[in-house]
């Protein structure tokens, strides 16, 4: 006999990333297991980027800009690591 197969078991796969996206370089900033955290988070970082404006201005760099989208567990990059705010770290972005 077939077992019904539950939404939320096929979804536990899916986790929600913040990706910053400086010009064509893309990397994901931080994983969260729903949207409304994964928001906050984008959010958060987006006001960071404000508050720091005219540094990243005064150094020429731009400003990564923030997303969030779904993505799958099994997408992940080996050696991933949370990003911060601005998308640098030790002098180089992204």
């Amino acid at each position: 006999m077939d077992q019904p197969v539950s939404l939320s078991a096929a979804r536990d796969d899916t986790l929600w990333a913040v990706v910053a996206s400086v010009g064509r370089t893309t990397r994901i900033a931080e994983i969260f297991s729903n949207r409304l955290a994964a928001l906050a988070d984008q959010a958060w970082r987006e006001q960071q980027v404000r508050a720091y404006a005219a540094f990243l201005r005064t150094s020429r760099q731009p400003p990564p800009m923030y997303t969030v989208r779904p993505i799958r567990r099994a997408d992940l990059p080996r050696a991933w690591r949370p990003l911060p705010a601005l998308g640098f770290l030790h002098g180089q972005f992204i």
